[in-house]
């Protein structure tokens, strides 16, 4: 079955708040969804989100992005659970994740990818230039 338009997000949520965020957007993008649904982990506090509409449409992609990401900051979660960063997301990670956090990160990288040729861009955002 082809619902038309789909968003989909991988986030990790603390138990007590993992369903919340499905209400949450039903209530913020209304009838211009028709489906707004989640599934996931129990243990390990992930879900799928899963929001469509017949097409695209510009109003609810406003209603969506970026608040999926910073609600679920708010909330301690992370923005990315088990499919990754991506490349769409490196500019959200920074919510979910301290610059300390980033830090280390783009340490263990370039010690397994010194030349940075797994994954270009879809892990990290690029390094601000001076």
């Amino acid at each position: 079955m082809h619902d038309g338009f789909q968003n989909k997000f991988d986030i990790s949520l603390p138990l007590e708040n993992l369903y919340a965020i499905v209400g949450v957007m039903r209530d913020r993008v209304g009838a211009m969804a028709t489906s707004c649904l989640g599934y996931g982990h129990l243990g390990d506090g992930n879900l799928h989100l899963n929001i469509t509409s017949k097409e695209y449409n510009t109003e609810m992609q406003g209603k969506i992005y970026p608040f999926v990401y910073d609600w679920t900051a708010q909330q301690r979660g992370s923005i990315s659970a088990e499919h990754g960063v991506g490349m769409y997301k490196s500019q959200y990670i920074g919510l979910s994740k301290s610059k300390a956090a980033l830090s280390v990160m783009r340490s263990v990288k370039t010690a397994l990818d010194p030349k940075g040729i797994l994954n270009p861009y879809k892990v990290l955002p690029p390094l601000p230039s001076h």
